[in-house]
This record gives C-alpha cells, sequence and structure tokens, in this order.
C-alpha cells in the first residue's frame, strides 16, 4: 500500500516538474540589460559649408571654395549647405582664415552689397575703378571676383591719311590686375542670363595712376577683359611690360598691309597679244 502511494507520489511530480519546464520555455527570454539606456546619445550631425582648402583672409569666396562637410554639433552659426546659401557665399569675403574643412560661419564673410564691403577687400593705398563690358568682352560672365585680368583698349582710329594696316589697334592697358566685384547680381552667384540690363560692370583693385588710365580708356574706345592663369608663373613686372606693346590691324591680318593693285590709268602692266600679220591687241592688268 505504501508502495503504490510512493509510486503515485512519484508520478505526480514528474508530471508538475515537465508542466513547469513546459510552462517556462512557452515564456520569452528575459530582457538582457539595457545597453542603449546607458550608451550616450549619437552626436548630432549638420551639413554644413566648409571651407575646401586653406583659405587666407581678405580672399573673394568662388564656388569651388567651400565644400560639403557633415561636422558633429557644428557651431550654431554655421552655415547651412543650400542653393540659396551657397550663391551668397560666391564673392564674399572672408574676415578671417580658415583651414581645410573648417565651417565657415555667418561671422566670417562680408557679402558685396554690405556696408564697406570695397573698403574691406580693397589692399592698403589702392583704389576700385569700374570699367563696363559686355558678354564678348566680360569673357561670357566666367569672370569671379578674385580672378585676375588684363585690361585691353581697342580703338579706331578716324585718320584718313593713315594706311589700313594702321587704323586699328589693340593695347593692353593693365596686366595683372584683380577683379573684386561684379555687378551686384552676378557677385551674388547669379547666371548671366539673368542679367536682362544687357551689360554688366566689373570693379577691379588698382593704384591712383591706374585707375586714371582706366578713365582715358574709357573714352577712347573699346574695353575687354582677359583672364589670366590661376598658375601663371610670370612675374607682376613681366605683366606689366606688355602694357607698351600695341597690335595693329595689320599684324593681324596681312591682307591689310598687302598694297592695292595699280588700275590701267595708273600705268599697270600691259601685254600685247599678236595673232599672225594681224594688229596686236592690248591687255593690261
Amino acid at each position: 500500500m505504501l508502495l503504490r502511494f510512493a509510486v503515485f507520489g512519484l508520478m505526480a511530480l514528474g508530471l508538475g516538474g515537465f508542466g513547469t519546464v513546459a510552462w517556462l520555455s512557452t515564456r520569452p527570454p528575459p530582457a538582457p540589460p539595457s545597453a542603449v539606456a546607458d550608451a550616450p546619445p549619437p552626436p548630432v550631425k549638420h551639413l554644413v559649408l566648409a571651407a575646401a582648402a586653406q583659405l587666407r583672409a581678405g580672399t573673394l569666396l568662388k564656388p569651388e571654395d567651400v565644400i560639403q562637410a557633415d561636422l558633429p554639433n557644428a557651431p550654431p552659426t554655421a552655415q547651412e549647405d543650400s542653393p540659396v546659401i551657397r550663391a551668397g557665399l560666391t564673392g564674399a569675403m572672408l574676415r578671417r582664415s580658415l583651414g581645410p574643412g573648417e565651417p565657415v560661419l555667418a561671422s566670417d564673410v562680408m557679402r558685396p552689397g554690405d556696408h564697406g564691403f570695397l573698403a574691406a577687400v580693397l589692399g592698403p593705398n589702392m583704389r576700385a575703378a569700374t570699367v563696363g563690358v559686355d558678354n564678348v568682352s566680360g569673357s561670357a560672365g566666367l569672370i569671379w571676383p578674385g580672378d585676375h585680368v588684363d585690361l585691353i583698349l581697342t580703338q579706331t582710329l578716324d585718320d584718313p591719311a593713315l594706311p589700313p594696316a594702321r587704323r586699328v589697334a589693340a593695347e593692353t592697358v593693365l596686366a595683372d590686375v584683380r577683379v573684386i566685384a561684379i555687378d551686384q547680381l552676378l557677385a551674388r552667384g547669379v547666371a548671366p542670363t539673368e542679367n536682362n540690363g544687357g551689360g554688366r560692370t566689373v570693379t577691379l583693385e588698382v593704384t591712383t595712376s591706374q585707375a586714371e588710365r582706366i578713365a582715358v580708356a574709357n573714352r577712347l574706345g573699346k574695353l575687354s577683359l582677359a583672364v589670366r592663369s590661376a598658375d601663371s608663373t610670370e612675374t607682376v613686372q613681366a605683366a606689366q611690360s606688355a602694357v607698351v606693346q600695341t597690335t595693329w590691324g595689320g599684324d593681324v591680318s596681312p591682307a591689310l598691309g598687302r598694297p592695292t593693285p595699280p588700275t590701267a590709268k595708273d600705268g599697270g602692266s600691259m601685254v600685247r597679244l599678236f595673232q599672225g600679220a594681224s594688229d596686236g591687241k592690248e591687255f593690261r592688268f
């Protein structure tokens, strides 16, 4: 009798243990200790505009001078990357030097149109002189503030006593001068085709004597700009030596220097042709 109760007790304990194991297996596993709650939040990143390379204070920014940078915890005054802000930085002047990848802050730039912009851009003892150009003479709107250019004067001489080869002349009035502004729309990055006025103005950084040369050249003829290479190894003295050279129409077109063929009444060449015993015929050329 006792043996029977012992068997039933063992069976009950086995069934209870089996049920306990089955119940535990159906429960979801306990959650591991939360590492996310204890980890610091990821740093906030912002797409801002930064210097593409080392930029010195006083630089007039070009589109290629700024890049997009994904910086953690960017300063609140960093310039966010957007087409409008990029366009506004084109032609702006840096107030301080920036290293590669350093964000461009709102206080780091002075834009064309801001009070005192031209005075801040000009070097010591330099002046700002403006010339008028069109789409062709202004290099089709491809000149940016900060570029260095040559200023070329083309004029037609009205003296009828001059030979045709000497009636049109071109001279380099100024060489290797810096562009500090292009009329307000272009300086802010607006496409040249949006300038419905047709003409535009380019402001150059020059000395006092160079400003006087520009004033005279504006009265003599048409002014054009030629952009100089950024990697030019030519010295300023060598560039200025080109100012005294003159290119005449005959230097460009040899046809202007050829003498006009004489007419018959000028005593030109004559050929008399005889056929047999008949009178000869005269041919002049």
